[in-house]
């Protein structure tokens, strides 16, 4: 093996990474960003289904810290579509010359830690070597997809695709009997689009989802001139906010103002579009009282939404509060029901018996099908970095160290594992929040941390298991107080057969949760062992 060897090794070429690699150089530090894929882009560059777009708007969902960039860049509609990110990152990439730095079409399989050198040995697909004093997993939150497991699908016979792994060249659904298969963020979004091509689109749905309209258009010359006069302040707002947003979020519980009020309140923050819906009162994800009440307004909504009653409710979700699994944003998804050429099959209460090679069998029924799409989502939070064959102190592994469910100090190290960062890793506020302020938070206190240890030659740092375990336990009392925990959802890993259920985001707000790293650092990296 060719053996490399630099400063700093960072996994994954997204926005974590190409951020990280910025954040090194300006550090003088060297570093190499190791990419599976062709290109930059992360979760916008394997995400290329039909309507994919961010559920976050786009004038927020950028980097904060080109100023310059963030003047210039023209973002064309509220809520930017995949190619709109992917060309973002490229230009920010190649307008700070960075591509010479980030090795692509590279997959780390094995990251192993050197208690005699006190560095990583990092090993790669195609066979190369790395060493490095530090080893940052920018692996992303999202970036595993979770593969159909049906019986038979070897044995299928038309073509069939994961959100997750879309095609470069994309998919010809025109004159096609298409089936899709989930019903969560990546099938509302690409349902309609499909629906709109295919001569016939079959759902089958498990689960229903909230969703809240996106009322996605162009942004105007005016509101993109107020937005990028206001940016100092909104990001500021961001940076303390709950989930990293801009949107107002007042103190007050549903149940203390009056039904008239209360329906005004929901119908204006419907009517305003996203997840500042989730934000109308501060007791939706806390008072089961003030979740029904909103969860009764949505189904209503929906229930105006598609002209068939049996199928309205087949779409209104009655297993779960409101806002416990990620809320959905869309353009038209309940709509798309109206269509004649649109089916929604219930298979919660008939499951999937297999795939046969002309479609899927339900129980007794066969839905010849020519193409699949699975909408399954991913292995969240953990996929990535259990793929890889991570080794800490006395050659301790991640898969063993979480058998029983991921463990970090602040979502951003693991006790055993020195010098080795996460960026957004559970135990943090990541897939809860705005990721682009997640991100930099969590990549700014990482290079923080780095230059102090260099400032001070300092070895290693890892936590100490006494505070990994502390947080831990506050990660999951704070979750125990929500009502996250009344819904089988990714965020407890609930969607993979075998994952320990184990509460995987931060639910203390990303405003707190930066205080709370802050203060770690100011007290010389508090529950931290350097050396």
């Amino acid at each position: 093996m060719q053996e490399t060897d630099f400063d700093v090794i960072i996994v994954g070429a997204g926005f974590s990474g190409v951020y990280m690699l910025h954040k090194c150089r300006s550090l003088g530090l060297s570093a190499r960003v190791i990419e599976a894929g062709t290109s930059v882009g992360g979760t916008w560059y394997w995400n290329r289904y039909p309507g994919a777009r961010c559920d976050v708007e786009s004038m927020t969902y950028s980097y904060s810290f080109l100023e310059d960039l963030e003047q210039e860049w023209h973002w064309p509609e509220r809520y930017a579509k995949q190619s709109e990110i992917l060309r973002y990152i490229d230009h920010v990439v190649d307008r700070l010359g960075m591509r010479k730095d980030i090795q692509t079409e590279t997959r780390v399989t094995e990251a192993t830690f050197n208690e005699a050198t006190n560095r990583w040995t990092v090993v790669t697909d195609p066979e190369e070597q790395f060493t490095a004093k530090y080893c940052i997993m920018a692996t992303g939150c999202l970036s595993t997809p979770n593969l159909p497991q049906f019986d038979g699908l070897e044995s299928y016979e038309g073509d069939w695709h994961h959100t997750g792994y879309w095609p470069k060249e994309g998919v010809d659904f025109s004159g096609k009997r298409v089936g899709i298969v989930g019903t969560g963020s990546s099938a509302i979004q690409s349902i309609p689009m499909i629906a709109a091509q295919a001569d016939h689109l079959t759902v089958f749905q498990r689960t229903p989802n909230f969703s809240i309209p996106a009322w996605n258009g162009p942004i105007g010359e005016d509101a993109e001139r107020e937005w990028k006069k206001a940016y100092p302040e909104l990001r500021a707002r961001a940076r303390v906010s709950p989930v990293g947003a801009t949107f107002e979020a007042p103190d007050i519980s549903a149940m203390d103002v009056s039904a008239e009020e209360r329906e005004r309140t929901f119908e204006r923050r419907w009517n305003e579009g996203s997840f500042n819906f989730l934000a109308a009162y501060s007791d939706l994800l806390t008072n089961k009282e003030s979740n029904v009440l909103a969860t009764d307004f949505v189904h209503r909504k929906i229930r105006s939404r598609v002209n068939d009653p049996v199928v309205a409710e087949m779409l209104c979700p009655k297993d779960h509060p409101l806002g416990t699994k990620r809320l959905c944003v869309d353009t038209d998804y309940y709509e798309t029901y109206n269509r004649d050429n649109v089916a929604l099959v219930d298979v919660k209460t008939t499951p999937i018996n297999s795939i046969v090679p002309d479609g899927i069998r339900v129980g007794d029924t066969v839905y010849p099908l020519d193409a699949i799409v699975f909408a399954t989502g991913f292995d969240a939070m953990t996929g990535a970095l259990l793929n890889i064959d991570i080794r800490g102190r006395g050659g301790i592994a991640f898969r063993d160290k979480w058998a029983d469910g991921p463990s970090s100090y602040l979502g951003v190290a693991v006790a055993g594992f020195p010098n080795l960062f996460t960026v957004t890793g559970p135990g943090s506020p990541s897939v809860l929040s705005n990721m682009m302020v997640s991100i930099e938070q969590h990549v700014e206190w990482i290079a923080d941390c780095i230059a102090h240890m260099e400032k001070d030659a300092v070895a290693t740092i890892e936590p100490k298991p006494e505070a990994e375990s502390t947080w831990m336990a506050h990660v999951n009392q704070l979750a125990s107080e929500m009502l996250y925990q009344e819904s089988n959802t990714w965020y407890l890993g609930a969607n993979i057969p075998g994952k320990p259920r184990v509460f995987l985001p931060y639910v203390g707000g990303v405003g707190h949760y930066r205080t709370v790293c802050d203060d770690v650092a100011a007290k010389g990296y508090e529950g931290f062992t350097l050396a």
